[in-house]
């Protein structure tokens, strides 16, 4: 049977934290990932994530000075720095935050965010929602100058305005990070954007190396990453953080991290060759070249490069996901898609459990947002945010590289 190892033993037996009554030290995947290690090589200087979310409050102590200008693609009043529920300041905070007046660190404190502000489901019945919402704020980070995209939202259905989006994003050298969804125990549907191509695809693993139960699985899952117990802003009034899963949401953010950790680092790499040195040296007890539907490439591991050098950066203009030249022209004919090697049917669960008391309803948009058949109107979208708890689950189906994911 695949399946990960634990974070301790990926990651050469760090110590986790003690248990202490500060949001820091429950930040346990800081430690087992050796940030302090690699924050003496590379801080993410000189990287900027544009965060696509609920907006991003940068007059926390943690985001001081840490948040640049960015775009609001809502008809609702204010703009991006209001923060209607405390999720994008969270994500941001994950990425960038300084950690000062003991908030969230971020795995990249030196990186800078630029933040897109976009609806969620509640927020969407207080306003008219544009159909081209999503797609607007994905064309306004393309056009902005960040190098990653973090997009801790889903939705059930593509739409055409948003796959071309996410193409123009490809096109300006962006590297493309999105929450795969937390609901695997609830129709483990695709979620888009992640399930687009030119998307990465993050998955949530537990403090045991294990994909989260929530954690939805299949076509999408390129890596994983920390998402389970991640603290968080409790909501828009920003006056305590809260115990919280964390979910695909937290797990996008802490990848993207990863990835501005190694393009600081490596600063005339690609998009395309930081994806692949991250493909390439993430943790995994399978072979290389196939994937877990769980775990994608496997445990993302930024510290392999930063702190080792390893990993092989690849053709710089040759995708990781597709295959093809990022100018669309395909690299070479691609081998003939095989056949599942599952290790096993089913994925065996770890021993620890949830209490479910973060679980977050799914909660149908309205307004005829998306269509299901993939065109501009029609059926309504659900968003899929945040936490839900449950246990973990083994990495253990595993398929070869060359696979279908979402239409596209």
């Amino acid at each position: 049977m695949a399946m990960a190892a634990t974070w301790s033993v990926v990651f050469a037996g760090a110590a986790q934290p003690a248990v202490a009554a500060d949001v820091q030290s429950k930040q346990w995947y800081l430690s087992a990932m050796q940030a302090e290690e690699m924050w003496k090589v590379s801080t993410g200087e000189g990287v900027k994530v544009a965060v696509i979310d609920t907006g991003v409050n940068g007059s926390t102590p943690s985001l001081q000075g840490q948040v640049l200008k960015g775009a609001d693609a809502t008809a609702a009043e204010g703009d991006e720095n209001d923060d209607y529920s405390g999720h994008g300041t969270t994500m941001a905070e994950l990425i960038a935050g300084t950690g000062k007046g003991g908030g969230l660190k971020g795995l990249a404190p030196g990186a800078k965010i630029i933040p897109i502000r976009i609806s969620d489901d509640k927020f969407q019945k207080k306003l008219s929602l544009s159909a081209t919402e999503w797609a607007e704020a994905i064309r306004a980070a393309a056009d902005s100058d960040a190098k990653i995209i973090s997009m801790s939202f889903g939705g059930e259905f593509g739409l055409d305005r948003e796959r071309e989006a996410v193409k123009y994003a490809e096109s300006k050298g962006k590297l493309f990070f999105a929450s795969v969804g937390n609901n695997a125990e609830k129709g483990n549907d695709e979620i888009y954007p992640a399930s687009y191509p030119q998307v990465v695809g993050v998955a949530s693993a537990d403090k045991e190396g294990k994909v989260s139960k929530f954690s939805q699985n299949g076509d999408s899952v390129d890596i994983a990453a920390p998402g389970s117990d991640i603290p968080r802003w409790c909501d828009e009034s920003f006056q305590k953080y809260c115990d919280g899963i964390g979910g695909t949401s937290s797990a996008t953010a802490i990848a993207s991290a990863s990835a501005a950790l190694v393009w600081s680092a490596n600063p005339d790499w690609t998009a395309n060759q930081v994806l692949n040195v991250l493909f390439d040296t993430a943790g995994r007890d399978w072979e290389k070249g196939t994937l877990s539907r769980y775990l994608g490439h496997g445990l993302i591991r930024p510290a392999m490069n930063i702190l080792k050098g390893k990993g092989d950066p690849g053709a710089p203009d040759i995708s990781p996901l597709t295959n093809e030249r990022t100018n669309g022209s395909p690299s070479s004919p691609a081998p003939s898609e095989q056949p599942s090697t599952p290790a096993s049917d089913q994925p065996a669960q770890s021993g620890n459990g949830g209490n479910g008391s973060e679980a977050d309803e799914t909660v149908a948009a309205g307004d005829g947002s998306t269509s299901a058949s993939g065109g501009d109107g029609g059926a309504p979208l659900s968003l899929i945010l945040g936490g839900i708890a449950g246990v973990a689950v083994l990495g253990a189906v595993v398929f070869v590289l060359v696979r279908r994911r979402g239409a596209a």
